[in-house]
């Protein structure tokens, strides 16, 4: 029950998370390290849309080993945005500054959840396992 209850409030923040990145792209536009290619709302909505498709994913039990792993991978892939704030905000005042900061070591807890997600949620059955 606890996994199940992980997996819920995992699923609702990245879907909040990734809805924001349509409603409002510009903040997540501005994190997005230059030195990555692409064109950065375009960035902003692949990855508004994985939060959303995993968070999705998260919920049905069937799917959920499989969106766990999604997620820590997500939230690996997302870090450079998070240390590109640091960086942009060396100049900021330190009510910025302490905000840029303090969403590095949020992300090691959220990977810690996705990973205890995939390693309690039981592997999905396909058809060849019900034939036996």
């Amino acid at each position: 029950m606890m996994i199940d209850r992980m997996a819920k409030a995992l699923s609702g923040l990245l879907m909040f998370m990734g809805v924001l990145h349509f409603v409002a792209p510009k903040p997540f536009d501005a994190i997005i390290p230059k030195e990555l290619p692409g064109d950065p709302r375009t960035l902003t909505y692949a990855s508004g849309a994985a939060e959303i498709g995993i968070g999705a994913a998260l919920l049905p039990t069937r799917t959920r080993r499989g969106a766990a792993a999604a997620a820590a991978a997500l939230m690996v892939a997302v870090f450079p945005a998070n240390l590109n704030t640091v960086r942009l905000a060396v100049d900021a005042g330190p009510a910025i500054k302490t905000v840029a900061w303090a969403r590095l070591p949020l992300q090691l807890p959220l990977i810690g959840v996705a990973l205890a997600i995939w390693r309690k949620s039981p592997a999905a059955r396909t058809s060849t396992d019900t034939d036996a």
